[in-house]
């Protein structure tokens, strides 16, 4: 089962989805999707981490998901857009190629016994971007939530902390 969970930066996503994951297990996974880039990026990582205590398994796979241990356990995935990010620089910008490889990657994980909650952003609620990368960057990330979305058994939206869902 997919539930999915989206809304903006700093929204509450990633702790709304690890809560919901212990309050379903006594031993969830975290996958984590980022690569370490370095700089403040390195401590925000740290700073995930930190939020996790032991009860956690931890793992990090910047492409195939489908590929780790997870099948049958409740499983937080974070974040969509680290996770589409891997993609589109290794297809170099490609969206076509992009989204290809992410919906195998959810179609893999819908076929999976397991609960996997799945954190995404809407960055196309936000400001235009105002390079090409960035304009498709953002469609790809679109097209990849609605996938994602329409796949998953409960889509949930935060706002401001607060959780709305918007498909039961």
């Amino acid at each position: 089962m997919i539930i999915f969970v989206t809304g903006g930066a700093r929204s509450g996503k990633s702790r709304y989805a690890q809560e919901l994951a212990l309050s379903m297990s006594n031993n969830p996974v975290y996958v984590a999707t980022a690569k370490d880039w370095g700089g403040d990026f390195s401590d925000r990582i740290k700073r995930h981490q930190g939020d996790r205590g032991p009860e956690w398994t931890s793992y990090e796979a910047q492409k195939e998901v489908s590929a780790l241990p997870i099948g049958e356990c409740v499983s937080v995935i974070d974040c969509v857009t680290l996770w589409l990010t891997n993609f589109f620089i290794d297809f170099k910008n490609d969206i076509d190629q992009s989204l290809i490889a992410f919906k195998k990657e959810i179609d893999a994980l819908d076929k999976m016994n397991g609960t996997f909650i799945i954190v995404s952003n809407e960055i196309g609620m936000g400001v235009h971007a105002e390079t090409e990368i960035g304009r498709k960057f953002t469609d790809l990330q679109g097209w990849a939530n609605q996938y994602a979305a329409a796949k998953a058994a409960r889509v949930v939206l935060l706002v401001s902390g607060i959780p709305l869902t918007i498909k039961v």
